[in-house]
């Protein structure tokens, strides 16, 4: 069963950690199976608050893999680059 990473992050402070960030994640991804389907793309509020500057949705082919990306040393690696410029909410969501 498929999984997911969604993931509502603000940005703020010095930029250049999260575009050097951003340069390196998709490749700590593609070898466990996980791929884009948004990133960063334009929200419309239809109902409550959206109180984020982006949001991205990763997809996996489980949550094992969504797992073991999240905690593998690739990604443990970059992590600290987001985490300097960024408040996030990051979480796996289990597909149907």
């Amino acid at each position: 069963m498929a999984a997911y990473i969604i993931v509502q992050e603000n940005l703020h402070g010095d930029q250049a950690p999260f575009e050097e960030y951003r340069k390196q994640v998709i490749g700590t991804f593609e070898p466990y199976g996980g791929k884009f389907l948004a990133r960063g793309g334009k929200v419309s509020v239809l109902e409550g608050e959206w109180p984020y500057d982006r949001s991205v949705i990763l997809e996996f082919p489980s949550r094992e893999k969504a797992e073991a990306w999240y905690h593998s040393p690739e990604y443990q690696r970059i992590l600290p680059l987001r985490m300097r410029c960024m408040s996030s909410n990051f979480v796996i969501i289990d597909g149907v």
